[in-house]
């Protein structure tokens, strides 16, 4: 291969990494817009609107009834969330598949990544799915305050205590090997179509992250700081070399305030 075709393949691998890279930067800027635009928002379902009606004494606590647009909009809501917080740790995994689909020479590497990425993002509006519900349940269970965080110390103590239990678990460790080794992940099971290899590494993320989600209830779905200093953390947990030891610190360290939690609450 000559010098020119070499330069003019390094200039095509440099314009489509940097296409992928915008791609997965106007998604991460999107989400993260919708979300901090709903901050601030009351939530449909925490409490009973302050007023009265004619012969009905009204509760100010009771949990205002949901409905179905109330759970579809719940749901979006968690989605959306869940692509601000978990695409930026999943760029790396991203950029490298698109890599290597153009190296195979595949005729259309911008299809199959966008496949690869909605696959990966498939797993986590499952997981956005069964988060409505616990967050209807909560609520109904007037557990919830308007910024949809737990007021009860038990379960937030508790909350803490799973979350930073699974950090230190094997299987964790696992998930998060798989996360942090994109050309080892992708090698391992390139056999696997575009949307089934997004699925498996997002399944394999939801693994690694699940418990960390919980804490949402913890601080606050509504609380914008909360939630960027969760997303932070698993990107730096994802990313940084010593990302392994960081994630087993904070474990321990959830631990411990989770355990304080309870027992003040006892």
């Amino acid at each position: 291969m000559n010098a020119g075709a070499s330069s003019a393949i390094e200039a095509v691998l440099r314009r489509d990494r940097l296409m992928t890279l915008v791609a997965l930067a106007c998604a991460c800027i999107a989400a993260w817009t919708y979300v901090g635009l709903g901050i601030g928002t009351e939530m449909p379902g925490t409490t009973m609107p302050d007023m009265e009606m004619p012969g009905m004494a009204m509760d100010p606590a009771m949990p205002m009834p949901w409905t179905g647009a109330t759970f579809a909009l719940m749901a979006a809501m968690w989605a959306v969330m869940m692509v601000a917080m978990m695409l930026p740790g999943a760029a790396p995994m991203v950029l490298t598949y698109a890599a290597l689909q153009r190296h195979r020479r595949q005729a259309a590497p911008h299809d199959a990544t966008l496949r690869f990425a909605l696959g990966y993002l498939a797993v986590w509006g499952g997981f956005s799915i069964l988060a409505t519900p616990l967050q209807w349940r909560l609520d109904s269970l007037a557990l919830l305050s308007p910024a949809m965080a737990t007021a009860n110390a038990v379960l937030a103590g508790g909350a803490l205590v799973v979350a930073g239990a699974w950090q230190l678990t094997p299987l964790k460790q696992g998930c998060l090997v798989r996360c942090r080794s994109p050309v080892e992940f992708l090698t391992r099971h390139r056999r696997s179509g575009p949307f089934g290899l997004g699925l498996r590494h997002g399944l394999f993320c939801l693994g690694c992250c699940w418990a960390l989600m919980l804490l949402l209830f913890v601080g606050g779905v509504m609380n914008l700081a909360w939630i960027g200093a969760i997303a932070l953390f698993v990107l730096l947990e994802k990313t940084v070399p010593g990302g392994p030891w960081l994630g087993r610190a904070a474990g321990a360290g959830l631990i411990l305030w989770g355990g304080w939690m309870l027992v003040t609450a006892a």
